[in-house]
């Protein structure tokens, strides 16, 4: 016989968190019975939502952009890792005025809850925290990504970025506890769920696994990330459920060894290690370096003796992770870092001049001029920029599949890879920062056979089919910053117009023009890929 063992299986060992008070409204303590009851009014649900989604849009942990400074003050830190960490630092600053969100992509809205089962609400919860991410969405300059399917294969923006992820799980007590989450696609997509086996459970087979690996990651979900990895799990569903949460934060306190009792645990020797392969991969901060991470969790969980799970997931340079609670005393949010221009050196780092292209010229000369740079150029790009991105690349494929010509705005001008936010009273642009340019491979090929897409503008890494594309009809593709969309708007983004598609809302083709938008060389005319040569 065995005696019965149970216990939180993440047994949170403290919080350290620093909270606002938001209001001491909404709750009360009642008595029923012999048993002491916390009465929440739904209307403080709806503002706790309503705060932490207004504040985590604009704000970042004071954490985070600490570790943006100290890749300014890293001697071992490359010319590139410095330049991003100054960008996005730079960024931060502007979004924390409360006008441009700090991400152009505002987020599928995620709620973790753990409701104490002495909290009386009397409503669906869920509909509540739903309101308050609504009014966010609707007051805010925040961008409505939500796509619903309204049967098979036609599908609706829902115009509010409602539906939200909302997860409610019961625990003791008289507190209830939030983490508020505003998940971008691009970090949502660089979620990777590996079946394994326990032939991974050893030394050399683990290593292995972790360098090959890291390279799905890519750059596209705008580093430099907080990484998670988590090996084990009771279901697939669990493993991924901790490697979200991990990657906020949220984790961090954790045991740091194993029990009988199956509890979760944080590994600092595997995070040093998986820290160190990191950063000898030379990603880095996007163009190259030491900071393709900031820091590292590695979470152990029990498994089926028959099954390993092992997912992989970050929180990229936008994270957007908050905490908030419920108790007597009132609503509380997490205190988010209101002065970040504090992170800011005096001086910028010191740089080599960026070559400028001037892209109100021909298609033809624009590529002579960029075809007399090798890869990892900095440029500093002027003039007109076509924006479209998956669902107007979609369209404009039909045409070409009708026997239509291709759209002259696509063979005149460069492409940039994007969908903006709502633009503030006053300012030419909202948040406009670069989405992925790998969903948009598929078309290259073509596009480019066509004359259009000659020269693209977006983030992260590409397939060998847009190298191939570009080598063949004489293409580039640029790589922006993934990151700075606020600054983006606020300083190289000088009128934007749609010219077509108006009807698909943010996804909509548009017409910029652009001053001095930073860029670097990643795929070329000749065949080279930046990333191939990591």
């Amino acid at each position: 016989m065995i005696d019965f063992i149970y216990q939180d299986p993440y047994p949170i060992l403290k919080d350290d968190t620093q909270y606002r008070k938001i209001t001491s409204d909404f709750v009360k303590v009642e008595q029923f019975g012999e048993r002491e009851v916390l009465t929440v009014d739904p209307k403080g649900l709806e503002l706790l939502a309503e705060e932490a989604l207004t504040d985590v849009s604009f704000m970042l942990r004071t954490t985070h952009l600490q570790k943006l400074r100290k890749i300014l003050d890293d001697p071992e830190a490359t010319d590139n890792d410095r330049f991003v960490a100054y960008n996005l630092l730079q960024n931060a600053s502007v979004a924390a005025e409360g006008q441009l969100p700090s991400c152009q992509d505002t987020g599928t809205a995620i709620v973790m809850a753990k409701k104490g089962e002495s909290i009386f609400t009397g409503v669906d919860d869920a509909e509540w925290l739903s309101r308050g991410i609504f009014n966010t969405y609707q007051k805010r300059n925040l961008r409505y990504s939500q796509i619903v399917p309204i049967s098979m294969f036609e599908e609706k923006n829902s115009g509010s970025n409602l539906p939200a992820q909302i997860d409610i799980y019961a625990k003791k007590g008289t507190s209830y506890d939030f983490l508020f989450m505003a998940k971008g696609g691009g970090s949502a997509n660089k979620t990777y769920l590996y079946q394994q086996t326990k032939s991974l459970l050893n030394e050399k087979s683990l290593d292995e696994f972790i360098r090959t690996k890291i390279k799905d990651l890519g750059t596209s979900a705008c580093p430099p990330y907080h990484l998670a990895l988590v090996i084990g799990g009771t279901s697939a569903e669990a493993n991924l459920s901790a490697v979200k949460k991990a990657s906020a934060g949220y984790y961090d306190h954790l045991p740091t060894s194993g029990n009988m009792a199956g509890q979760a645990f944080r590994d600092f020797e595997w995070e040093e290690r998986v820290q160190k392969i990191c950063q000898e991969s030379a990603i880095g901060a996007q163009f190259g370096g030491k900071y393709f991470t900031h820091d590292v969790r590695v979470i152990r969980l029990p498994r089926h003796a028959a099954s390993c799970p092992v997912g992989l997931g970050v929180s990229c340079s936008a994270d957007r992770n908050i905490k908030g609670k419920i108790t007597k005393d009132g609503i509380f949010v997490e205190q988010l870092e209101v002065n970040p221009k504090q992170f800011l050196p005096e001086t910028a780092p010191h740089l080599e001049a960026p070559v400028e292209i001037d892209l109100d010229q021909p298609m033809a000369d624009i590529l002579a001029k960029l075809s007399q740079y090798p890869v990892k150029t900095r440029l500093k790009l002027n003039g007109t920029v076509i924006v479209a991105r998956d669902i107007a690349h979609a369209k404009i494929k039909e045409l070409l599949d009708a026997g239509k010509p291709m759209p002259d705005y696509f063979k005149n001008h460069p492409v940039y890879y994007a969908g903006p936010a709502k633009t503030p009273d006053g300012m030419a642009s909202g948040s406009f920062g670069p989405t992925t340019a790998g969903r948009m491979d598929v078309y290259v090929d073509e596009f480019q056979k066509n004359g259009g897409s000659m020269i693209m503008l977006a983030k992260g890494n590409r397939t060998k089919q847009v190298t191939d594309a570009c080598n063949k009809y004489g293409g580039f593709y640029l790589g922006s910053i993934g990151g700075p969309a606020a600054i983006l708007a606020q300083d190289n983004i000088l009128k934007v117009e749609v010219v077509d598609f108006e009807e698909l809302g943010m996804e909509a083709v548009r017409k910029i023009t652009v001053k001095d938008f930073p860029a670097f060389i990643i795929t070329d005319d000749k065949g080279n890929d930046f990333f191939a040569n990591l």
